[in-house]
């Protein structure tokens, strides 16, 4: 028996912006850097960066190499296939960004690095799936969102080499 296939939400332009402006009151003091992690957290980083006027913008990515199960693969150690040097990071105020916490791995593993370098991180997302994450009961710090649906942001359908083809029914 399969399992069953998660609900799919496509999501706009302007939702992805009705989003972004959810999140911007509930930061409570200023970032004096931004780590995006890639490649869900570039476009909506670069929303946040440029509507909070950060310019000490920096990038992550994080990769979970495959194992034999899935039961195994949650549980290996991330490799950081780039991520910013220490003196980037050390005493200053990081917003670490991505789109989605799903399980959550990969924004905690970018937050224990930038707290291990003396940074001092927080974590904020578009989407909060708190049915999916791994962390009990860890969140991000900010997010705009909860679902538990397959969220399809605008800027993944029809291009690269993953995209997303609306299919009969689908709308953006």
């Amino acid at each position: 028996m399969q399992p069953p296939v998660p609900r799919r939400s496509f999501l706009s332009w302007d939702e992805v912006d009705q989003l972004i402006d959810k999140l911007i009151p509930q930061f409570a003091h200023e970032f004096n850097a931004m780590v995006l992690i890639t490649r869900g957290g570039i476009i909506p980083g670069g929303m946040l960066a440029e509507a909070m006027g950060i310019t000490h913008i920096l990038t992550a990515a994080v990769d979970f190499p495959f194992e034999q199960s899935r039961d195994q693969k949650l549980m290996v150690w991330p490799q950081f296939i780039q991520f910013p040097a220490d003196d980037k990071l050390i005493s200053r105020s990081v917003l670490i960004v991505d789109d989605v916490w799903g399980s959550g791995r990969t924004i905690t593993a970018v937050k224990n690095r930038v707290s291990a370098a003396g940074g001092f991180p927080q974590t904020c997302v578009l989407h909060y799936n708190p049915h999916r994450s791994l962390f009990g009961s860890a969140r991000p710090d900010y997010y705009a969102d909860v679902t538990d649906a397959r969220i399809i942001y605008p800027w993944e359908v029809d291009r690269g080499s993953d995209r997303i083809l609306l299919g009969a029914g689908d709308r953006l």
